[in-house]
């Protein structure tokens, strides 16, 4: 487990979004972590193009929001450089004035991460929390001698989740790397819109040896907990793989949902692993559909939900323990947050939540 302090900072980052189509909330806290290294970005009116004029946060209501949590993990530099940069970068994909937005999504994040690399070649991040295992030796972070593999040099070991969403007409694009995750509201029951990159699942592990690395106490090298990740380019070395193919992957899978927001569709909740390490995807959806049906805003449900999953003391298992960010996109579809109010306020169909995490 990562360094902690003796008491939890719970000042929140909170702040809102709106327009004719969503009202979107956003909160950060530190929480029991010597420092915080998540961030997130909100733009609800990205233009078609780099070319375009048009404000990203502008009133017009026809173009595409974008919503991402980056989960940093041995610093900042990696969570906070893409949330500044990543929605320039999905835009400046030739798919993305296409209208092929799986695939700037895609190329976007690929490109962004090969930007990092470049810029932050040598950097030397501080040292790892709770993504890394504190307690493996720093030789046990050396690669295999790879043929093609650049030398180690200052060790590259800062890193962060991606989990970012495009919505666009009656679609939502989910990009996701790493255990940040996306989980939609439809009519009160929880549907997941990413899975979680863990070394343990099959296709990652396979990729992870295939690269020259290995998976120890569920980890990648016997320290990283996560099998995709912007950054951690101390294993990205291997000049003579793909970027797909490197031992960390910055590969994002990428989904499409079509939204029934004229029906069920209520809110999607984005947030990092401090939230869903403590909650399961359909307690979070109940707790802030709840509040929604009691008439309490998306900002406060956000602050509430941090300080719901915070550990009261420093928990030996590291929940509740960790950076905690979480963000509420209500669909107003051009209506209220009254509207929405009386929507959740119906009680959900029979049967179970639809949850792909395992």
């Amino acid at each position: 487990m990562g360094q902690l302090i003796s008491g939890p900072v719970t000042f929140k980052d909170t702040k809102m979004w709106q327009n004719s189509q969503f009202m979107v909330a956003a909160s950060s806290m530190q929480g029991w972590r010597v420092r915080m290294e998540d961030a997130y970005a909100c733009f609800l009116n990205l233009p078609s193009s780099l070319n375009d004029p048009a404000s990203p946060n502008s009133s017009q209501s026809n173009s595409t929001a974008y919503i991402a949590v980056f989960d940093g993990h041995g610093g900042t530099k990696i969570s906070e450089y893409a949330a500044s940069n990543l929605h320039t970068k999905i835009m400046s994909q030739p798919a993305y004035a296409q209208g092929d937005l799986v695939e700037a999504m895609r190329s976007g994040v690929l490109k962004l991460d090969a930007e990092m690399q470049a810029k932050f070649s040598g950097y030397s991040s501080p040292q790892p929390t709770q993504k890394c295992s504190f307690a493996i030796p720093s030789d046990s972070l050396e690669l295999p001698d790879l043929e093609g593999s650049k030398p180690l040099s200052s060790v590259d070991v800062g890193g962060s989740t991606c989990i970012a969403l495009l919505l666009r007409g009656n679609l939502v694009y989910c990009a996701n790397c790493g255990d940040s995750r996306a989980v939609l509201s439809r009519q009160g029951l929880a549907e997941a819109l990413s899975v979680d990159h863990k070394p343990t699942m099959v296709s990652e592990w396979s990729r992870i040896v295939a690269a020259g690395g290995w998976v120890a106490a569920n980890r990648v090298n016997g320290n990283l907990a996560l099998s995709r990740a912007l950054g951690d380019f101390v294993y990205k070395r291997n000049t003579s793989l793909a970027a797909e193919e490197q031992i960390v992957s910055a590969e994002p899978e990428v989904t499409q949902c079509e939204l029934r927001l004229a029906e069920t569709d209520e809110f999607i909740v984005i947030g990092c692993d401090g939230i869903w390490d403590v909650m399961t995807n359909q307690e979070v959806i109940s707790y802030v559909r709840s509040r929604l049906a009691n008439g309490k805003s998306p900002d406060n449900i956000c602050e509430e939900l941090m300080m719901h999953c915070l550990a009261p003391n420093c928990n030996p298992n590291g929940l509740g323990c960790d950076n905690m960010t979480v963000v509420i996109v209500c669909f107003l579809n051009g209506g209220t947050l009254e509207d929405l109010k009386e929507r959740c306020s119906k009680q959900c169909p029979a049967g179970d939540a639809i949850d792909v995490i395992s």
